[in-house]
This record gives C-alpha cells, sequence and structure tokens, in this order.
C-alpha cells in the first residue's frame, strides 16, 4: 500500500511539537493593524496550541506522518 500524502496546506500552516501538541499562527495579524490595540497585537503575535479534540482530527486526516 502507498503511503499517505499529507495534505500540503495543513503543513504549511501548523506543525507538531515534541510533546505531540499542534502548534499554530494566530489569524487576524496580516493587515490592518492600525484599529486593533496594541495589546491584542502582542497577543497575536504568539502561537497558539490547537484544542485537544481538533488536534487529533489534525493528526489523523491532514498530517498522518507528523
Amino acid at each position: 500500500m502507498p503511503k499517505m500524502k499529507s495534505k500540503r496546506a495543513a503543513k504549511k500552516r501548523f506543525s507538531i511539537t515534541a510533546s505531540g501538541k499542534v502548534k499554530y499562527k494566530q489569524m487576524n495579524k496580516g493587515h490592518i493593524m492600525t484599529k486593533k490595540s496594541q495589546k491584542r497585537v502582542r497577543r497575536l503575535k504568539k502561537s497558539a496550541i490547537l484544542s485537544e479534540a481538533d488536534s487529533m482530527k489534525m493528526r489523523k486526516q491532514l498530517l498522518p506522518y507528523g
């Protein structure tokens, strides 16, 4: 049986940490920053961890080999 292909869009947007959690970048940080507060912009800079239920789905379907 051939190898499973990972979804390339998911591979570019998500990464798996050493402990197995799925990490992603926050949205709403691309442009139009003037109307967003500095506190909000600072919070959006940090990457976030996907919830446990969503990360199981992500690992199985979109990123089969990490």
